[in-house]
Formats: C-alpha cells, structure tokens, sequence
C-alpha cells in the first residue's frame, strides 16, 4: 500500500485532534493531490469530506491577490508548511490543527426580533461553522499582514499559523475569536 503525504513530505497519520466536536469537521484523510475539482459540493456536509489543507488553500483563494489562482495559493500553503516545520520542528499539518482549534469561536450573537426590537442573543457556534470562520480568519490574517510588508505571503501565513496553534493574542484570528466571544458574552 502506497502512503500519500500532504506535499509529498508530511504525514497525517499521527495528527491529533484535541477538540472532540471538531473531529468529523476536520478531515485528515490523506491525499495524492489537494484539488478535488468540487467534487463534494451538492453533499449535505460536503465540505468536511474535503481534507483541511485544501480548505485552506480554498479559503487563500478567496482573498484579494490569489482570487481563483489555486496554484498560486497552493505554492504559498506549501510554502508556509516549509517554514512552518523549519520553526516548529513539528509536523505543519498538526500545527494547522492546533490553529484551527484555538481559532474556532465556541459562541457568536445572532439578532432576534421581538415586538418589532431587534435583540443580540449569544447562541453556540455549529463544529462546521467554527471551522469555516478559523479557515478564513486564518487566511484573512494572513493577507492582511502582507499589506505594505516585506515578507512574502507564505511566511505571513507561517506566523499567523503559528500564532494561532500557541492561542497568541497577538494573531489575528485568535484576536477575532476574542472579540466575538467578548460581545456574546455580554448578550448574554
């Protein structure tokens, strides 16, 4: 039986997932390549059947300067894991996943209307949801950290990545897990 490693080098074999609500959200099966052509789209729950670094690559896609350019954010993803297993010493795979974890809101606040008021309630945040808003911080931070910086974008993604498995304020996605879980606090 032949493994495949996510870019050739790294394994998901010994990945763990500390959050047990996020296990049937983060999808570590391995793959040959990370493009699946949206092959899971019209599933009910279809996005966690993709692997997570290609939900990462997807969500890069949907920032300014890598807009439906997969193979430009799939050399940056590959890039960020590089630099990322050269800091760490760790497998870039598991760091992605402490990120995620650490980057996942656990409560947001939805409006409710009654008797024509529109009232801030805090509800708990779906294990899908939470994924999907720590993919896209993550990226969000990413890009954002480029602007009018000298660093290339894949170590922008490296230390936002980083930043996020050592649940660092400091990162932006952490930094907006705080703020939303802050207001739903105070609606509650």
């Amino acid at each position: 039986m032949v493994d495949f490693l996510i870019f050739g080098k790294y394994s998901t074999e010994d990945v763990v997932i500390r959050d047990p609500g996020l296990v049937r959200y983060i999808n570590l099966e391995p793959r040959m390549v990370l493009h699946t052509h949206g092959r899971h789209v019209l599933r009910h729950l279809g996005k966690s059947q993709v692997n997570i670094v290609e939900r990462l690559i997807n969500h890069m896609m949907r920032t300014e300067k890598y807009t439906g350019k997969k193979m430009s954010a799939y050399g940056v993803v590959k890039d960020a894991f590089y630099i990322i297993e050269k800091r760490t010493k760790q497998n870039p795979v598991q760091v992605l996943v402490n990120a995620i974890i650490n980057a996942a809101p656990r409560e947001e606040v939805t409006r409710l209307k009654m008797a024509g008021i529109a009232v801030p309630k805090a509800v708990d945040v779906a294990p899908s949801r939470r994924v999907d808003i720590a993919l896209r911080n993550i990226a969000l931070g990413a890009v954002n950290s480029t602007f009018r910086n000298t660093k290339s974008a894949a170590e922008c993604l490296a230390d936002e990545i980083i930043k996020a498995s050592k649940n660092d304020v400091t990162s932006y996605a952490v930094s907006k897990k705080e703020e939303i879980e802050r207001v739903a606090a105070s609606a509650r």
